[in-house]
């Protein structure tokens, strides 16, 4: 099963790294699989540790691919990390070994502590649309730009009759971060 979760991890400088990952669970472990390059695969080389945040706000998942990575966190229990303040839950893991690969390497963890700080109440349908946008965003790069814009217009649907405000502020960086990707490429621009 694949938990769409937030990760925190802290740089050699012990500054916190969040970015929206999906957890893979296999009989109650983790694994990481994040792709090459990325912050968080230097930091969990490093470190060896990281925590999984589990979060109802959207906004966390929206903001990461949109340039928006300062969300309040504090110190983690029993491992060198933190935990954001808006999870509801978070797993705090140890790397056991991890399985390479040139694009992605599996970080294969366990659980050393893990906390309940909240109830979860379930997602509505605009929460399951941001989260699916994100998801489209961090892939811009490989997906043809019909099967986005069909998917997003799809997902359009949820946003209008579910959004509460925090879910339409998502979209709406989202939104931004899509039509940027696309003008910029119109103008030949790989950024």
């Amino acid at each position: 099963m694949i938990i769409e979760s937030i990760i925190t991890t802290l740089g050699a400088d012990e500054r916190p790294h969040i970015a929206p990952m999906g957890v893979t669970w296999r009989d109650g472990r983790p694994v990481l699989a994040p792709f090459r390059p990325s912050v968080t695969l230097d930091n969990l080389a490093r470190s060896g540790v990281a925590v999984i945040n589990h979060t109802d706000d959207v906004r966390l998942f929206a903001g990461c691919l949109t340039g928006r990575r300062d969300w309040p966190v504090r110190p983690a229990e029993r491992v060198a990390g933190c935990v954001l303040t808006a999870a509801i839950a978070h797993q705090e893991i140890a790397v056991e070994r991890v399985e390479e690969d040139a694009a992605r390497p599996r970080f294969h963890c366990r659980v050393v502590h893990e906390a309940a700080h909240g109830a979860f109440r379930g997602f509505n349908r605009a929460q399951a649309a941001v989260i699916e946008a994100a998801i489209l965003v961090s892939r811009l790069h490989l997906l043809p730009r019909d099967k986005v814009e069909r998917e997003v217009a799809y997902l359009e649907i949820a946003i209008g009759k579910t959004a509460g405000a925090r879910e339409r502020e998502a979209w709406g960086w989202l939104g931004e971060r899509i039509r940027d990707f696309y003008e910029a490429a119109r103008k030949g621009d790989t950024a």
